[in-house]
């Protein structure tokens, strides 16, 4: 039996605005007993056929896959998976000989709400935000094997949050295909080891691949701060652009660690390199040192949008901090991930920072997240990554 979801009387509009998310409050009645993870149709208040999905418990009561009548059976899926791969083929990046690390599917930017996959070299790593995904990775794991045959290495799921799923299956991060320990990528041609099992998130922040090449043109000549720097993505780029210095600040020491072995591997200098083991807030804050080049790249401030005034004070504070231990002239990196931030207050944030650091401040650059984090036009909360570069007078 379908279990199908009927909306109360006006709330069909978002559906058929294509937006992939369906709230609780939207819902008259349920036809069925639907437990976490079902797929669900989505029917108007007169039984018009809608959408289709996972249902969740919470405030988000339904991720939708579909907005056309389906059979959802292994093959619906594996389409699903060969279109993201199709877009990526597209995007130059399946063959590239210069980058072998890219996001394979990137949620509702490609029509799979709660669901990601990165592919490194080999090693894909799928990572559930919904039990609906969860129950389905075996399904996925098939589909990968299909679309790179003997390219592929190894399947690794790893579960955002750890979700249960209500006994329907067991849960635990582990390998589906194959067994792979640490990835060796090229990305742009410079060399990184991916740990996908232990690392944040799926092992890499991919979404800053293009980001990066801006870090290597304006580092050129440049004293550089590297600030939440993890594994040093943006501390090879800068010193592979001709930085004087790098200076990159986390508060894991192993992350620093492999940041040395990153820039290692990669040819340069080890010497143009001090890691420094702090809270990045604490250092700023304590700092006499000035550099010519900042880079700030924190983790997400907002997890959502009731905390939003706290993050905004946040930004504020850190970006004003960044800004007065900037020389003249000096180029400021800045990067929210927080989706519950929007551009427009980001940017506010920043231009707050400058008037209390006193600080002309010109803008060069807006930026976003890669193109292989696509973001569905009727869904903008997708572009989380938000990023500015400017000119600090």
């Amino acid at each position: 039996m379908i279990i199908k979801i009927f909306l109360k009387r006006g709330k069909e509009v978002a559906v058929k605005r294509f937006h992939p998310l369906l709230f609780s409050g939207a819902i008259e009645r349920l036809e069925g007993n639907p437990t976490e993870g079902d797929i669900v149709e989505i029917r108007s208040h007169q039984n018009e056929y809608l959408a289709t999905g996972h249902y969740q418990l919470g405030s988000i009561a339904v991720k939708i896959f579909s907005f056309s009548p389906i059979d959802v059976t292994p093959e619906f899926w594996h389409m699903k998976l060969r279109n993201a791969y199709t877009l990526r083929q597209y995007l130059g990046l399946t063959e590239s000989p210069l980058t072998n690390a890219y996001r394979l599917v990137h949620s509702e930017g490609d029509g799979l709400p709660g669901l990601i996959i990165d592919y490194y070299n080999g090693v894909a790593v799928i990572q559930s935000h919904s039990t609906g995904m969860v129950l389905l990775s075996k399904v996925f794991a098939n589909a990968l094997k299909s679309i790179y045959g003997e390219k592929l290495i190894a399947v690794y799921h790893k579960n955002q949050d750890k979700l249960r799923t209500k006994g329907k299956v067991q849960s635990a991060d582990g390998f589906l295909v194959g067994h792979a320990g640490v990835a060796e990528i090229m990305e742009t041609a410079h060399r990184f080891k991916v740990d996908f099992i232990h690392g944040q998130k799926t092992g890499f922040f991919l979404d800053q691949r293009s980001n990066r090449m801006f870090a290597q043109f304006y580092a050129r000549g440049r004293r550089v701060l590297d600030a939440f720097s993890y594994s040093g993505a943006f501390a090879v780029y800068a010193l592979k652009g001709g930085a004087t210095e790098v200076h990159s600040v986390d508060s894991s020491k192993q992350a620093l660690e492999r940041a040395k072995e990153h820039i290692t591997i990669n040819g340069i200098d080890i010497s143009r390199h001090r890691p420094i083991l702090s809270d990045v807030r604490q250092f700023l804050d304590r700092c006499t040192e000035q550099y010519e080049m900042i880079i700030l790249d924190p983790p997400a401030f907002a997890k959502s949008h009731r905390v939003t005034n706290n993050a905004l004070q946040a930004y504020i504070h850190i970006n004003r901090s960044a800004m007065e231990k900037l020389a003249p002239g000096g180029i400021l990196m800045t990067f929210s991930c927080s989706q519950a931030i929007s551009r427009e207050v980001f940017r506010s944030a920043v231009q707050s920072a400058a008037m209390e650091a006193d600080r002309e401040v010109k803008l060069l650059h807006h930026l976003t997240q890669g193109p292989d984090h696509p973001v569905s036009i009727f869904h903008p909360e997708g572009e989380y990554l938000k990023g500015l570069i400017v000119m600090v007078e």
